[in-house]
């Protein structure tokens, strides 16, 4: 028996066609998918690069206040793994004598401390102090003698705790500035610029200090609510502390160990924290070599120095020239003492026009106005 299969031809074509109407329907629906899951995985991911940036910029402004915690969740960690390996370290390192045994003669193996060794004595820091700390006054104590105690003026006392009188009485709890000038809570509308003019410092100094953070390091923006501390400041009212530092040409410093490295005003001398001159001219003169030496570094950083070079001389001396706006040499080239090496400028950790001049031996810090004088 022979079947003979006809196939009709329209209908063949018919299947034909709805195979390929599904195949591009299935192949759109999988390129909408594709699309929508891009969109929705981009959408995502800047929402979540956004919420990384606030959460970072949170940790950066709340730093420190979660450490407690943290230190105490170790703590607790460290108590408990004592209880759990303490048993299993004892068997293995036995330090205590059991019953029966003999113990070990610890006599000769732990040094007996005296009396005199025992006795506890405060050592006060030499390192500076960023933080304001409470002081309870007692009896004999006045505005100059903790004034001179702490290295601060008598005034900065007196401002930051609103004193109208020098009286003391003991027991008072005085709050005690890191540094002489002035402590003031961030208000809306408040810059370092304003600031500073307004208690008559430098904005300079108060980017300076280490103690100060800012919300912004490129534009030096303040967090409302913040503490700041103005270097140097004094109360509106108040006369301003006048320092007469007028810093001769480069060409004039011959006598010294190194030479004046540019021409300006001095806007802040060397203070514990800032181990520096710093010298600000606004018409950007150019910067020397204050003595003869080979460049051991000569970059440009974000913040910090900015652009800068350094400099080795003889004896272990290095001398660094901060914030400029350009420079004409390189790493391993030599200069001459006076040499031009580059321009004054307000690169870096600088709210202005300015040369950050340091003094090194050996790698510490010096006091520059020792070598330039």
């Amino acid at each position: 028996m022979k079947i003979d299969f006809k196939i009709d031809p329209e209908k063949l074509e018919s299947l034909i066609n709805k195979i390929r109407d599904f195949t591009k329907e299935v192949g759109d629906w999988l390129y909408f998918l594709f699309l929508y899951s891009r969109k929705r995985v981009i959408i995502g991911a800047v929402h979540f690069e956004k919420g990384k940036d606030v959460l970072v910029d949170l940790l950066l402004v709340k730093r420190g206040r979660y450490s407690k915690h943290f230190l105490n969740i170790s703590f607790l960690f460290i108590v408990a793994g004592a209880i759990v390996g303490g048993p299993v370290i004892a068997e293995y390192y036995p330090t205590v004598q059991r019953d029966g045994e003999n113990p070990a003669d610890y006599n000769e193996m732990v040094p007996v401390l005296s009396q005199e060794d025992m006795n506890t004595t405060t050592v006060v820091s030499d390192k500076p102090r960023f933080d304001i700390i409470d002081y309870e006054v007692v009896s004999g104590d006045t505005l100059a003698s903790i004034a001179d105690k702490f290295g601060i003026s008598i005034d900065t006392i007196k401002w930051a705790n609103s004193l109208k009188t020098e009286k003391l009485i003991p027991g008072q709890t005085l709050r005690v500035p890191p540094v002489t000038g002035i402590v003031h809570k961030v208000v809306p509308g408040d810059t370092i610029y304003s600031l500073a003019k307004k208690y008559k410092s430098e904005s300079q100094k108060v980017v300076n200090f280490p103690g100060n953070d800012f919300a912004d390091l490129d534009t030096f923006a303040l967090n409302i609510g913040q503490i700041l501390f103005v270097p140097d400041g004094v109360m509106p009212q108040a006369p301003p502390v006048y320092k007469p530092a007028p810093v001769p040409q480069f060409i004039a410093g011959v006598g010294g160990k190194f030479i004046w490295p540019t021409n300006g005003i001095i806007t802040q001398y060397p203070v514990s924290y800032h181990m520096a001159v710093d010298i600000a001219n606004s018409s950007a003169p150019p910067v020397a070599a204050g003595d003869g030496g080979v460049v051991s570094y000569a970059g440009c950083l974000r913040y910090g120095y900015g652009c800068h070079i350094i400099i080795s001389h003889a004896d272990g001396y290095q001398t660094l020239y901060g914030h400029l706006s350009s420079y004409n040499v390189n790493a391993g080239d030599k200069v001459g003492r006076g040499q031009v090496i580059g321009r004054m400028g307000s690169t870096g950790r600088s709210s202005g026009t300015h040369l950050h001049f340091e003094v090194r031996r050996n790698g510490v810090l010096l006091n520059p106005l020792s070598f330039l004088k």
